[in-house]
């Protein structure tokens, strides 16, 4: 038999469900609402209703009460009654079983072909859907928080040592042969030592999680079969997609994940959600009830002002969340907050993040409530912030607008850094920027060069491999007649569109690989690496692979000859950016004599050994660059005290298709030279090179050299 609960008055903070031991307070805020009911669930059978729970309290528009006896494992649901009156925003609709926003953990998906749909239309009139959508609906558990979080330590990674590694979590073990079946594609798999083992041996300190709050798939690809893979398509912001648990879905994803934060800690690795704040599942009007659609709909979501029954879009998704209205932006700073306090994460990359700074009238503001609330936040102002600095609104690419203790997408230096690979005119001049920290970016704001996620491909476009193989995209697969996803930047493909045998071909796109990896790890700034991209991911052409949950997106793990030769080299490039001090940067370059010292940090080179002058940076066929960064103004002690100066650094990049005879500068910047790093080996090349030498940069090539300056 059934236990039967009583309902008694409860507090109404915090809010969601909340597991004392001894029962169950819930609390949920609507400030238009006229009643809220809990119906509990069959942990069972998740359809079958057990009890109804009236909500009879309210304070400061927080329905609550206190649940005896109830425990963690409960399975639960919310009907809100309210106004029905789309023209003023509302659209309260008890028939319509919703998810709690704060909800610790999802079981079960929204069922195809369910009445999700808070409304019919009787003429031109929208009037409530009655169709009970209970059955087909997921479902919030009561989760207990306890967790052994012994033996973790936290690394609190230096942003200017921070190198990130932008990773799906199943499809980075979904195909791994070293982790058993069961686990692959979970957290448990990303936790397993086969995989923290190909992330500490790359070099990498930090992996960002591709969207693991609980999400659910539009109903447009639900409907051909596909489903959102990416999971840019929140239902709830405080639970751990099930899609990755391995241990059950009713709180089994939230030890689940814990323990996978833990193993990652424990490895010095760093994790950072990407978490879409920007908007939710619900889509337009005509979307689904799940949530805050049906719990105040006028509070959520941004309104059309001459017609409260349509949204505004900023997302391109159907629905923008308003953080403008006190009870949304306690959700997301709640949100946050949880993410650190309990769940361990060291950081957030906030898709679409100019959404979150948007004023009434529409217009971006970086002194947005939204920012001044996590400046001032004790926990969140602790941990790494990246905004992706574009939306669709108005006036929506924002790069280097964000405010102090933001570091942002840098979309300058991925399309900068293409166009010079691709060979290009007249790049020189903006190539300096990227490579140096886009100072013209970040430095008037007074941020750091590690300000500037620095980045060639990601999550969202071509893969390395298909950015120098594919001169147009390819994603048949996603159903929509190849008119999804934007076109790319691409670099050269050697004149051969897709996959070849063609061996000079593949050395010139193996050759471009080692280019663009060499110049992420050789640029000052914060490098973010697209998981994969290491050892030569492909995706067939397919540049926006959202919805394709196969191993069209799954990492390939079988690695031939040249795939592995594309790992080691990124292994070896990674960690000679981790053994060199001047591309750690705290500052930017001066370019100018240092304090007591002679050297100067950043000097251009031409190739005839000169430094370059104004009239060098416009010259339009310009295809190669050379820069000196001063290792002098870099300096450490050993354990005796003794000062040491870092190395200086030569770097030549020549996209031209021919090869390029530079000289090396004269004595005074450094008596001799040892090649430190190439993308090409040269038959015949020497180890170390005296001051004023001619050394030939291959074509489509990087060389560094490397001289260790004696201590002071």
């Amino acid at each position: 038999m059934t236990a039967r609960f009583e309902v008694r008055p409860g507090v109404p903070y915090p809010l969601g469900a909340t597991d004392d031991g001894h029962g169950v307070n819930f609390a949920f805020a609507s400030e238009h609402a006229t009643g809220v009911v809990v119906c509990l669930y069959d942990p069972h059978d998740p359809t079958r209703e057990t009890q109804r729970l009236t909500l009879r309290d309210v304070t400061n528009h927080v329905w609550h009460g206190y649940v005896p006896g109830l425990k963690s494992g409960a399975l639960y649901g919310l009907r809100v009654e309210g106004p029905w009156a789309p023209e003023k925003g509302h659209r309260f609709n008890p028939q319509k079983l919703l998810v709690d926003p704060y909800a610790r953990a999802i079981t079960g998906k929204p069922v195809k072909g369910g009445p999700f749909k808070g409304h019919t239309v009787d003429g031109k009139r929208q009037i409530p859907d009655v169709r009970d959508s209970a059955a087909f609906a997921p479902k919030a558990v009561v989760v207990d928080d306890a967790f052994d979080w012994s033996g973790e330590v936290r690394p609190q990674v230096l942003w200017r040592k921070t190198i990130l590694y932008e990773v799906h979590v199943k499809g980075f073990t979904a195909k791994h042969p070293k982790v058993p079946k069961a686990l692959r594609g979970t957290y448990a798999g990303l936790a397993h030592p086969a995989a923290i083992e190909h992330l500490t041996s790359l070099g990498v300190t930090s992996v960002q999680l591709l969207p693991v709050h609980e999400a659910v798939s539009e109903e447009f690809l639900v409907e051909k079969g596909l489903t959102n893979y990416w999971g840019y398509n929140t239902l709830g912001f405080f639970a751990p997609d099930q899609r990755f648990s391995s241990s059950g879905t009713t709180g089994g994803q939230v030890r689940e994940f814990k323990a996978m934060v833990k193993a990652l800690h424990q490895a010095g690795l760093e994790v950072i959600l990407d978490v879409v704040y920007n908007h939710t599942c619900e889509g337009t009007e005509n979307g689904p009830t799940l949530s805050l659609r049906g719990l105040d709909n006028a509070t959520a979501y941004w309104l059309d002002q001459a017609d409260p029954s349509r949204y505004r879009d900023f997302t391109g998704c159907g629905n923008s969340l308003r953080l403008r209205t006190p009870w949304v932006l306690k959700l997301v700073m709640d949100s946050l907050r949880y993410w650190v306090s309990e769940m361990h994460v060291d950081g957030f990359r906030f898709d679409l993040a100019p959404v979150l700074g948007r004023r009434w009238d529409g217009e971006f503001d970086h002194h947005a409530h939204f920012f001044h609330a996590v400046h001032q936040d004790p926990v969140l102002s602790r941990v790494k912030l990246i905004a992706e600095p574009w939306d669709l609104g108005p006036n929506g690419h924002r790069i280097a607008q964000f405010p102090q203790l933001w570091a942002e997408w840098n979309d300058k230096y991925r399309d900068g850094v293409r166009r010079f690979w691709r060979g290009d005119a007249g790049q020189v001049g903006d190539l300096g920027y990227r490579l140096t920290g886009s100072s013209d970016l970040f430095k008037p704001s007074g941020r750091r060069p590690t300000a500037s996620i620095n980045f060639v491909t990601c999550h969202d476009g071509f893969t390395l491999r298909d950015l120098v193989s594919y001169t147009r995209k390819h994603n048949e697969a996603n159903q929509e007649d190849n008119r999804d996803g934007t076109g790319d930047n691409t670099s050269t493909n050697g004149g051969v569109e897709g996959e070849t045998k063609d061996a000079a071909v593949n050395a010139l796109r193996d050759r471009q690989q080692r280019n663009f990896l060499a110049t992420l790890f050789l640029s000052v700034g914060t490098p973010m690496l697209c998981a994969g991209d290491e050892f030569g991911k492909t995706q067939g052409g397919n540049n926006n692979a959202y919805c394709q949950d196969s191993e069209l997106s799954y990492l390939d793990w079988k690695l031939d000859a040249p795939r592995a030769q594309l790992l080691e080299y990124a292994k070896a490039v990674i960690h000679f950016r981790q053994s060199q001090e001047v591309l750690q940067r705290r500052n930017f370059f001066l370019g100018e004599t240092l304090d007591d010292s002679r050297f100067r940090d950043l000097v251009w080179f031409r190739p005839d050994g000169k430094e370059m002058g104004p009239g060098d940076w416009g010259e339009a066929e310009r295809r190669a660059l050379g820069w000196f960064l001063g290792g002098d103004a870099i300096t450490s002690r050993t354990p005796d005290g003794t000062r040491v100066m870092g190395d200086s650094l030569l770097l030549w990049m020549n996209a031209a298709a021919t090869p390029l005879d530079v000289t090396l500068p004269q004595a005074s910047w450094g008596e001799s030279w040892e090649v430190a790093l190439e993308t090409i080996q040269t038959p015949g090349r020497a180890a170390v090179y005296p001051a004023g030498a001619v050394v030939q940069v291959p074509a489509r090539a990087v060389l560094v050299l490397r001289t260790a300056r004696p201590g002071a």
